[in-house]
């Protein structure tokens, strides 16, 4: 009986301290490109005429983007 409890708490203890995976986003790598996107697709990234990279969302917040308002407004139906 000790050893479970000692093997749940350790357990426990792996996935407390586990770091989540950030969610890939991309974005246009246009100085004025202020929004990203979480589609390859995404109908905002059909105007950009520079390159399109990935990211992460939390770096790219960190640059004050914002999500795309075609996938903000899909989110919100869901």
């Amino acid at each position: 009986m000790k050893k479970i409890v000692i093997i749940l708490l350790f357990l426990s203890m792996l996935v407390a301290f586990q770091k989540k995976e950030d969610k890939k986003v991309y974005i246009c790598s246009s100085v004025a490109s202020t929004s990203y996107h979480f589609k390859k697709k995404c109908r905002g990234l059909s105007n950009c005429k520079t390159a399109i990279k990935e990211s992460t969302e939390k770096r790219v917040k960190k640059f004050g983007r914002l999500l795309c308002k075609w996938e903000e407004k899909e989110l919100k139906k869901k």
